[in-house]
């Protein structure tokens, strides 16, 4: 059930980011759907291969170099998708994780933490 919430989460974020940057296009709810499964797919199965060989560097930048990975796992996931979600250059992609990461926190945190505690 919590996978679900995330993809449908990220899905409306990625509707959002659409919304307020013209270099984030998404073709409509279905494949922002379709998006978010393709990358959380890719955060299981490409992102700790590329945290294991960036380590080094992910250390020296305290951290910070992970949100380039998440920029490179939605550039795969555009790559994948093709013309239905689209993001025009790199520096977009970091933009958008930064924000997809900083909202995610905050959202799970306010959402999450407090529906964890009910049950």
């Amino acid at each position: 059930m919590r996978w679900i919430a995330g993809i449908l989460l990220n899905a409306l974020l990625f509707i959002a980011l659409a919304g307020f940057f013209e270099g984030f296009h998404v073709s409509g709810f279905g494949a922002a759907v379709t998006a978010s499964i393709i990358l959380s797919f890719l955060n299981v199965l490409v992102r700790p291969i590329l945290i294991v060989l960036t380590l080094p560097i992910t250390i020296l930048s305290l951290g910070l170099f992970l949100f380039v990975i998440n920029a490179i796992t939605l550039v795969l996931t555009e790559r994948i998708m093709g013309s239905s979600f689209e993001i025009d250059g790199f520096g977009m992609a970091l933009l958008a994780a930064v924000i997809l990461s900083v909202a995610n926190i905050i959202i799970q945190k306010a959402v999450m933490e407090p529906w964890k505690e009910r049950k």
